[in-house]
């Protein structure tokens, strides 16, 4: 990787990759390179260090033995911490985003440590399990449009004092919690329980991905009639009585 590249790195294929979560990545790439970017992707398997010196990590979902694998190799690499440490942007779905917070249950039904990148703590739902389309509101400090995804786990998170909601949501259940929040985010760690992928139904997240790495106010315009399609018809999914 160039000093002048865009540096996406994919977290564990092997491992958090269920429920189409690399798309996630394939967005993010195809929407830097739209914009003339010159883009270096790295896949980093579970037996590989991660690199310190990525601009966005992406991390998706999985099933519960491999969520524990991915946070015990996470914790024992340090890579990912350090590289939140210098800056990096990272993005993640469900297992991903367990994994990021201080603790979740584990498929041994004991609580396992996660990165403490995000001040959230999950825990395992007791009732139904949450799956649907999810229509949200965005936080309004991110200026973006309602957030649509496909939402399928049991998990139970909630937010600390540091962590802000990533969306409102108006139909679906997000952080299981009851209280209508859904995702969180600080600064430059987000996640969510959105699948979709999600970034495909909400491409400027992935926009705003790219400008906070780069450090700018504003993106080229791309054609995003395909996108535009996928979540009007997602959105009008979600609001259909069930």
């Amino acid at each position: 990787m160039s000093d002048n590249q865009l540096r996406i790195v994919w977290i564990y294929p092997d491992l958090l990759s269920t429920y189409g979560d690399q798309g996630n990545v394939l967005v993010v790439e195809r929407r830097a390179q739209q914009r003339g970017l010159d883009v270096a992707r790295l896949d980093v398997r579970s037996d590989q260090p991660i690199p310190t010196s990525g601009d966005i990590y992406l991390i998706g979902g999985g099933e519960d033995r491999p969520q524990r694998l991915a946070a015990e190799r996470l914790r024992r690499d340090g890579g990912l911490t350090r590289a939140v440490e210098n800056g990096a942007i990272v993005f993640s779905v469900c297992a991903g985003y367990q994994i990021l917070g201080h603790e979740f249950i584990n498929d041994l039904g004991q609580r396992e440590p996660g990165l403490g990148l995000l001040d959230v703590v999950s825990t395992r739902g007791e009732g139904a399990r949450c799956v649907g389309d999810v229509l949200g509101d965005v936080d309004g400090r991110l200026g973006l449009p309602p957030l649509t995804g496909f939402e399928n786990h049991q998990g139970v998170t909630h937010l600390g004092p540091t962590a802000r909601p990533l969306a409102r949501v108006r139909f679906g259940n997000g952080n299981g919690t009851g209280d209508g929040t859904e995702g969180a985010y600080n600064d430059t760690v987000f996640g969510t329980y959105m699948h979709g992928p999600v970034l495909a139904r909400n491409p400027l997240i992935a926009d705003l991905l790219l400008k906070l790495a780069l450090d700018v106010n504003a993106l080229p315009p791309t054609d995003d009639r395909w996108y535009e399609a996928l979540r009007n018809e997602r959105i009008a999914a979600a609001q259909q009585p069930a």
